[in-house]
């Protein structure tokens, strides 16, 4: 798919790190002035090679009401047949076709042509800078008047040679700055990176990319299997931007409020097709909260990467679509973001200016649906079917719905909330550790898990070539944010544990984010016996800790080992 001290600077990047709504540059179509709408949708392969693959879904997205495309096909190797010899007429085709269905769209730069024999193609082409320059120049020269968007490569490190690094990756990127600006200064580089894979886009800034990228492009598919999996992780997602923002304040503040685009972003439609349409409607609300510039969903229609369309290979729509459709007819093309309200504890409502007026985007956690009594009658729409109904009283689930004619009591309660932190269980922005104790109930104190079986299925279909290794079984724990985010500061990880009855040989080692990607804590861990809790501590002294797999550590463990012993209780503590 494709240091300064103490207290000012550094309280500031906490809530930095931890407000999902800091001002920042918005992005904008330079060429009509205009804000980009948020809607956006993108494509495979083998939907985006031509007018006729366009012809059988683009225009249900001009339907359903989406503006903003990620790219049209520009990949060198197609447009640079051999050395020296252009072929434009198709590009030209596609994005005459794109402007006739009021689309605004980007050029995505990637490739390496088969006559750049010095280096095999799925490399980063650093071999023959000169070429690739010159195929930035001619690309720009060509979309010029038509697009400023253009991104380079996708998904870094995916996509690259096995042993190329973020060094080869800002060659590229400054390579392509400087020709497109050469062109014309209004031309917009943007820096991408897989997931949300924070510490490599500081690894390629820091290796000679600062200053030399215009916004930011990340595809967080592991944190939106969180959301897809009712997980409980939307402050992990309303995160990904401020976190993005605190990595730039420290490395490249001159920019630091960039904007941040998710140019892929999508759940599988295997997962269930009302899933996917829940996971879609929270996907764009949580990003429009969280200061996403635009969301381009991956995809219009079912192509080479599964059904993870909105209407599938036979051109038939699914929930999502329906539920996407009437979300813009609701919310209008350009919504303004007002805060967010809790809802008895375990709900959540995002509200914004919509096309007539304030309007909220809602739903509730696994489990009881959360019984609302609303101060009046209130318009509620279920978006998959675009019906609607006056009620006072609601049972409220996993399923968003979307509220009208809001009460003036929600619409200031989130406006006066649009700057604080969205909290999960507390505010631990102070706090010296965060923990979680497993017994009748789960009590979790600022210290969280998923299953690791669902981890695993995200690494597999997500992670790429530079993946974290087999989690089946595992345990990945994840911090609050506002506990640790981003910085490094040394913590110790505490855990107790015991053998399962059996009494068999069970043991884990602690893989955890570090600035250089995933690291093991110490080594293999062998739990004593099953006769008493043990308590292991592991010390970590470089914790960088994004979430670009949607957890900070896990207890990695080998096939037939790993599921024989129990956790009663993990702290992550802060050292001096």
């Amino acid at each position: 798919m494709l240091g300064r001290h103490p207290l000012s600077v550094t309280r500031r990047l906490v809530l930095l790190c931890f407000i999902g709504w800091t001002s920042h540059a918005i992005a904008q179509d330079e060429l009509t002035g205009q804000p980009l709408s948020p809607f956006g949708i993108g494509s495979c392969h083998v939907n985006n090679r031509s007018v006729r693959d366009y012809e059988r879904w683009v225009p249900q997205m001009q339907e359903l009401g989406f503006a903003s495309y990620r790219t049209p096909h520009c990949n060198w190797g197609s447009l640079e047949p051999e050395p020296g010899r252009w072929e434009f007429a198709e590009l030209d085709a596609q994005m005459d076709y794109l402007d006739a269905h009021g689309f605004r769209y980007g050029a995505l730069l990637i490739g390496n042509p088969n006559w750049n024999t010095a280096d095999p193609p799925g490399h980063l082409p650093v071999n023959n800078l000169e070429a690739w320059s010159n195929y930035v120049t001619q690309v720009a020269k060509h979309v010029k008047g038509r697009t400023t968007r253009l991104e380079i490569w996708n998904e870094p490190p995916n996509f690259t040679g096995k042993d190329q690094t973020p060094e080869d990756y800002a060659k590229i990127v400054v390579a392509a700055y400087d020709a497109a600006k050469a062109v014309d200064p209004s031309f917009q580089i943007g820096l991408a990176a897989k997931s949300a894979h924070v510490n490599y886009l500081e690894q390629t800034i820091r290796a000679g990319a600062k200053n030399h990228f215009d916004y930011i492009v990340l595809h967080p598919y592991e944190v939106m299997d969180g959301i897809a999996d009712n997980l409980g992780t939307e402050v992990l997602f309303v995160n990904i931007v401020p976190t993005v923002r605190k990595m730039l304040a420290n490395c490249n503040p001159e920019k630091e409020e960039v904007p941040v685009m998710y140019t892929e972003l999508g759940v599988d439609a295997s997962k269930g097709l009302e899933v996917q349409a829940d996971a879609a409607v929270k996907a764009y609300a949580l990003s429009m909260a969280g200061g996403v510039e635009c969301l381009m969903w991956f995809e219009g229609r079912d192509g080479d990467s599964g059904p993870m369309g909105l209407i599938d290979r036979d051109g038939n729509k699914r929930p999502v679509y329906n539920a996407l459709s009437t979300l813009v007819h609701q919310l209008g093309a350009h919504p303004d973001y007002l805060g967010w309200v809790r809802i008895r504890e375990q709900g959540l409502g995002f509200v914004f200016e919509g096309a007539n007026g304030p309007a909220m985007i809602a739903w509730g956690q696994p489990g009881e649906p959360t019984e609302l009594r609303m101060p009046n009658e209130m318009t509620v729409v279920q978006l998959a079917s675009g019906e609607s109904q006056q009620l006072r009283e609601l049972s409220l689930g996993v399923t968003p719905v979307l509220f009208t004619e809001l009460p003036d009591i929600i619409v200031n309660r989130a406006k006066a909330n649009a700057k604080k932190p969205l909290d999960w269980g507390g505010d631990y922005t102070d706090a010296k550790e965060v923990s979680i104790e497993y017994g009748e109930q789960i009590v979790e104190r600022g210290l969280h898990t998923r299953a690791g079986e669902d981890i695993a299925k995200a690494v597999v279909a997500y992670g790429g070539s530079a993946r974290a290794g087999s989690v089946p079984g595992g345990n990945a724990f994840i911090v609050d944010p506002g506990f640790l985010c981003y910085d490094t500061v040394p913590i110790e990880i505490e855990l107790e544990v015991r053998r399962q009855e059996q009494n068999e040989n069970a043991g884990f080692k602690l893989v955890y984010e570090s600035p250089e990607g995933f690291k093991t804590a110490g080594g293999w861990y062998t739990i004593p016996d099953n006769k008493q809790w043990h308590t292991v501590t592991f010390r970590v002294d470089d914790p960088q800790f994004v979430n670009y797999w949607g957890y900070n550590f896990l207890l990695q463990s080998d096939g037939n080992v790993y599921n024989k012993y129990y956790i009663r209780k993990a702290t992550v503590r802060k050292l001096e």
